[in-house]
């Protein structure tokens, strides 16, 4: 065998799956540049021919003349991830699964497997492709975190930048110190967090357009790490966005370096409103009572806001969806990204759940954050279910998005506005219509908001 074929597919929901080539379903802004899978490309040996097929961008050819097939998936897309390995393998193609759901439940992803990547690709692709060719391809390949020093420079044109909504896609950071009990990532990443040497990051910058996405999980985890990299970026002239923490608002050189470096725009996890909520989670860093504050510090400096959400912690009652829609409101945030709060496998909280018999469903498809799959403490699922779905219905009415427009034009800039907050906030409003969101929150009346302690 001279050369390997080696076809990369990353599976999707079929509410989004592409019926034909280049012709995705779901809005473009909340597909990104499949830089992972780039990495892995970039970490082949030379007689690899590695294609990179995205089921959001282009269907799966099943009867494509391949040698060997690689699946990265998450624990949403695991059965139709099982679904694509079968059919392989019942023509003889061999598959390696990977990414964050075979890590956590390895075994259940060798019985549709080959073989199984634990953990990052990149250290252990090398051992794989000699197995393979030698016939031996084995069960499971794990390795350490690999030193970012090493990350090989992707290759963008394997896939096609039109279909993303950036092809100047950069990672500067990997992982994420925090242990969060209902993060997934964390978990994945050993609970580390990994810097490349700020001068590659600079010379990467150089290669790309003007305006970047940092797909970093959380960008300022190293404080005087990011501060070198925002003060090197400066000369560059660039338009940033990624995300991080709320804590960024707490240090004003990191903010004001975020700021001239080109940040206008940054994914905040803030996730409750209920203190309580936050030290549960192991996220007692954060404080609530200080959230109107940290937008309002962003903003100032021209930075735009999305705001992640998490409905459904133990402290939450029917109160919390009218008490964080008004916050959202007032606080005058730019986009949200509200969820169901879900276990995912290989999560603190995943254990705590299971041991307590919380978790009454058990289909990954449904681990995607629009499903409730655990019993809550003060509400039933339905109420979760719809209630989530009413604040973002609200959030996300015609009236609230202009009402926001005309706002931001005072602290977000043209730049920041056409090509994240207008886009995000479309966005979200098709995808919430066409999956249903918009038709269940219509059917939640939220009790009268109860005065209720906000720390």
């Amino acid at each position: 065998m001279d050369r390997i074929r080696f076809t990369l597919i990353n599976p999707t929901a079929p509410l989004w799956r592409a019926r034909e080539r280049g012709r995705g379903l779901g809005p473009r802004v909340f597909r990104f540049s499949m830089l992972p899978s780039l990495y892995v490309a970039a970490s082949m040996p030379p007689d690899v021919e590695t294609r990179i097929v995205d089921e959001d961008v282009e269907p799966i050819d099943f009867g494509d003349d391949v040698d060997l097939v690689g699946i990265s998936l998450m624990t949403f897309n695991a059965p139709r991830a099982y679904e694509v390995a079968d059919r392989f393998r019942a023509r003889g193609v061999p598959v390696i699964l990977g990414g964050y759901h075979p890590t956590f439940l390895p075994e259940e992803a060798l019985a549709h497997a080959d073989a199984v990547c634990v953990g990052e690709a990149e250290a252990n692709v090398p051992a794989m492709m000699e197995d393979f060719r030698g016939g031996r391809l084995r069960g499971v390949y794990e390795s350490d975190p690999i030193d970012l020093a090493n990350v090989p420079s992707p290759d963008r044109s394997l896939v096609k930048k039109r279909a993303y909504i950036s092809g100047n896609v950069v990672q500067a950071t990997r992982g994420c110190p925090y242990r969060c009990r209902f993060c997934s990532v964390s978990a994945f990443h050993r609970y580390q967090i990994r810097t490349r040497p700020v001068p590659q990051v600079i010379e990467e910058l150089k290669t790309v357009g003007r305006h970047v996405l940092f797909m970093d999980d959380s960008l300022i985890s190293d404080r005087e790490y990011a501060k070198e990299l925002f003060a090197a970026m400066i000369p560059l002239g660039k338009t940033w966005f990624s995300q991080c923490s709320s804590q960024i608002a707490n240090d004003p050189t990191l903010l004001e370096l975020a700021a001239r470096s080109g940040c206008r725009g940054l994914f905040v996890g803030f996730e409750s409103l209920s203190q309580s909520n936050l030290d549960r989670w192991s996220k007692g860093r954060s404080r609530a009572k200080d959230y109107t504050e940290t937008v309002r510090r962003l903003h100032a400096a021209g930075i735009g806001v999305c705001a992640g959400i998490v409905f459904g912690g133990d402290d939450d009652g029917e109160d919390v969806f009218p008490r964080t829609l008004e916050f959202l409101l007032d606080a005058n945030v730019d986009a949200l990204q509200a969820t169901r709060l879900t276990p995912f496998p290989g999560t603190p909280l995943f254990t705590d759940m299971e041991r307590d018999g919380r978790i009454f469903d058990h289909d990954w498809s449904h681990y995607d954050f629009s499903n409730v799959v655990f019993q809550p403490a003060h509400m039933t699922p339905k109420t979760l279910d719809q209630g989530t779905a009413w604040v973002l219905r609200h959030f996300y009415s015609r009236r609230e998005i202009a009402r926001r427009f005309w706002r931001e034009r005072s602290y977000i800039g043209r730049s920041a506005f056409t090509r994240a907050v207008l886009p995000l906030n479309l966005g979200y409003r098709t995808r919430l219509g066409k999956n249903g969101t918009f038709a269940r929150g219509g059917r939640y009346t939220p009790p009268t908001a109860r005065p209720r302690n906000k720390s």
